[in-house]
């Protein structure tokens, strides 16, 4: 008798993404006709800038599409040491940065270079749902580190102690953050770097978001603390900054001690990066003005937001201080996220996800992406208004 063919329980245990899922969902709702405002999905709207598609359509022209070094051609690597070196103050050699296709491909490359199976990985939570997944296709054992709304999520510091043993492997940071757009204060970074450096702890330090902060000065990173640099992993992607979300094109700075085994597995797993992509991302590299044009449209659009929704009865909503991604608490209403936003969808037409698409602890609240126009906003909190007032109803 034939053998059952069998998938392994870590594959079949695997999740999707709700953004992803509920924005299948729209898309199949709107082609029966209805009228919907995307605020799920976390793609910035504005059109990748000129001089990218133009270096693209260049680069494809003069023949430039095929394989590259698995770590990326070195000149987009000496662009990214560049950009990040005049960011951070100090430098980075283009020998740590590590072209991949995607930040997706970056946290799992990251993760898998650096954990065995039973390890402890504390990550956000509420987080970006990656990070558990590959947790779990790894076989390593969950941490989840709750994100505090009275420290404007960031994390409580006792909590965090108690989740560090032994066992503990690899700590995940991400900041700005998404869902809740809160940003880690410099103190607490020093914090996790004391027990990180005392303990052999693996950091990897998730930027994607860094250049669409609204302070007045750079976001704290990880990197920035020298004692910790040979044990944090840097991961950053052109998707969100350079409206790029498309093209799949990110990239890690690694320190000197894994560049190897990054390299090694990541030529088995793609290869290389598309080729044409590369040469695109040296001209983003360069770009200044664009940045900062894309960054004051989503700073007004966050303002309109949260004042906004903070004018709904019930409703209480922390001012991000980056990404593009509004948190509001909706606990007041004594619904689960996923029942409200369920309604949202279904009876008003506005598409948002439950706090719970990131964790257990996104209980109570809703993320809304303001990566959309101040129309749709506008038209958006009016149908959350009345959807919510319906619940007192």
């Amino acid at each position: 008798m034939a053998r059952t063919l069998h998938i392994p329980d870590y594959v079949q245990e695997l999740k999707g993404e709700a953004a992803f899922a509920v924005l299948a969902r729209v898309e199949e709702l709107e082609r029966k006709g209805r009228n919907i405002v995307h605020m799920e999905i976390g793609q910035p709207d504005f059109k990748t800038p000129s001089p990218i598609v133009d270096a693209a359509l260049e680069s494809l022209r003069r023949g430039d599409h095929g394989y590259a070094p698995t770590l990326g051609i070195r000149e987009l690597r000496e662009a990214i040491a560049k950009r990040e070196s005049r960011k951070r103050g100090a430098e980075v050699s283009w020998q740590n940065v590590a072209i991949m296709p995607g930040g997706k491909m970056a946290i799992f490359v990251a993760m898998s270079a650096t954990l065995e199976a039973g390890d402890e990985v504390i990550y956000p939570d509420p987080g970006f749902p990656t990070y558990g997944n590959v947790t779990n296709y790894l076989q390593c054992i969950p941490k989840m580190l709750p994100l505090v709304e009275s420290r404007n999520f960031s994390f409580d510091r006792e909590v965090f102690v108690q989740l560090i043993s032994p066992k503990t492997r690899m700590i995940i940071l991400n900041s700005p953050n998404n869902p809740t757009g809160g940003v880690i204060p410099a103190d607490d970074l020093r914090f996790v770097a004391e027990y990180a450096r005392k303990n052999g702890i693996w950091i990897i330090s998730d930027e994607i978001y860094d250049e669409l902060s609204f302070g007045e000065e750079r976001t704290p990173s990880i990197w920035d603390l020298p004692d910790v640099r040979q044990q944090s992993i840097v991961l950053n992607s052109f998707s969100k900054t350079f409206a790029m979300a498309g093209w799949r094109l990110g990239y890690a700075i690694v320190p000197d001690q894994l560049i190897s085994a990054i390299s090694v597995l990541s030529v088995n797993l793609f290869g290389c990066t598309a080729t044409f992509t590369q040469h695109a991302g040296i001209v983003a590299a360069s770009l200044s003005n664009e940045v900062i044009y894309m960054r004051s449209q989503y700073l007004e659009r966050r303002n309109y937001l949260v004042d906004a929704l903070n004018k709904i009865k019930g409703v209480s909503c922390c001012m991000p201080e980056g990404a593009f991604y509004a948190f509001p608490n909706v606990s007041s209403f004594g619904r689960k996220s996923s029942e409200i936003a369920e309604k949202l969808l279904v009876d008003f037409g506005v598409a948002v996800l439950p706090g719970t698409a990131f964790g257990e602890h996104g209980e109570g609240y809703l993320r809304l992406s303001y990566a959309t126009s101040m129309e749709n906003i506008r038209e958006a909190v009016k149908r959350i208004s009345k959807g919510l007032d319906s619940l007192r109803i």
